[in-house]
């Protein structure tokens, strides 16, 4: 009879959290849906949306103890599950498509990004984890980077909802201005595709940004974002052994635990997609589920952050997200005309 009582008790101390969570995110999800059907597109994707509503839930309702073990079930296991999916979105022939010249630029140029915007975090006054999870959102892929960094430096939820926070919003309004910054600047459909793919946070952002300038510049912003993605899964074993290092732990060290786990699953789906071993037709199954747990996540997020915390940053955050991207598209200019 015992056998069957534990995982019956784990079911109950788990699902009034996560059922929670399921509420906010369909709410998001409903506003999205809303936004869609009278603007044409969201303004504030679902993946923001349920982080606000679930803070704003959090401020004038403190949720019982019995509901804690299933937000952070969703807010740790499920955002863990959903970025192994994403490795699903990127593929070895991505990669190469590329061209070595422009695959080391990206490289490099993630690379000193993150150095150059953790410098600016840390200058105007926000805390070291503060600092790595807005670095590595703007420098690699907006809220997914965010997302995945934030379990391996061990990060306070309020600095992750802060982070996403104004990383969304700031890249919505890099995909209205990116338009007018290529026409100003007279940059090709190439160009033009290369410095979205290097600046805009997220695929869909990206394609929205380059639909102006034709199928060209949509094509080329979409594989060079995707080589930036790819980027998480080093980015996150080089924290790892910071953690290691900082913590007076690298010495004993085990070379298996050197790796978050979701970080090698992420791997382990990109070489799936790359050998063809991932059938194409379940591909976008895959990214919708990815998703979808991202979001029940980000409910989670939001429902264990305190948005008097949040806004006590909001000021030096700000300022440091815009200064980061101003850095960014510095770069990525740097780069267009270095490799032609």
């Amino acid at each position: 009879m015992g056998a069957f009582t534990d995982p019956l008790s784990t079911v109950r101390r788990f699902t009034p959290g996560v059922l929670l969570c399921l509420a906010v995110t369909a709410a998001a999800v409903a506003i999205q849906t809303i936004e869609t059907s009278m603007f044409g597109r969201p303004w504030l994707e679902a993946l923001v949306l349920a982080i606000l509503l679930g803070a704003a839930v959090r401020t004038v309702w403190t949720p019982p103890a019995g509901v804690a073990a299933g937000v952070t079930l969703c807010s740790r296991t499920v955002l863990e599950v959903a970025i192994v999916l994403l490795g699903a979105s990127v593929s070895a022939a991505t990669v190469m498509a590329v061209g070595p010249l422009m695959l080391v630029g990206i490289v490099l140029l993630v690379a000193v990004a993150i150095g150059a915007s953790y410098g600016i975090g840390r200058m105007m006054g926000l805390k070291r984890g503060m600092a790595l999870l807005i670095a590595c959102g703007n420098s690699i892929c907006g809220n997914s980077a965010i997302a995945a960094v934030a379990p391996v430096i061990e990060a306070d939820g309020e600095d992750v909802s802060s982070a996403i926070a104004f990383t969304a919003v700031l890249g919505v309004v890099v995909v209205l201005l990116l338009p007018l910054i290529g026409q100003a600047l007279g940059l090709s459909p190439v160009q033009f595709g290369v410095l979205s793919g290097l600046t805009v946070y997220a695929v869909p952002q990206v394609l929205a940004a380059t639909a102006p300038a034709g199928a060209v510049a949509m094509q080329t912003g979409a594989l060079v974002k995707l080589v930036r993605v790819l980027m998480l899964g080093p980015v996150c074993v080089v924290l790892a052994l910071g953690m290691a290092r900082r913590s007076g732990e690298f010495k004993r060290l085990n070379p298996m635990r050197l790796v978050p786990w979701f970080i090698l699953g992420f791997v382990a789906m990109a070489a799936l997609r790359s050998t063809g071993l991932l059938p194409g037709e379940w591909l976008p199954v895959i990214a919708a589920v990815s998703t979808a747990l991202t979001i029940i996540a980000m409910a989670g997020l939001g429902l264990e952050t305190d948005l008097k915390a949040v806004v006590r940053s909001a000021p030096r955050a700000a300022a440091t997200v815009v200064l980061s991207l101003v850095c960014l598209f510095g770069l990525a200019l740097l780069l267009i005309r270095v490799t032609g």
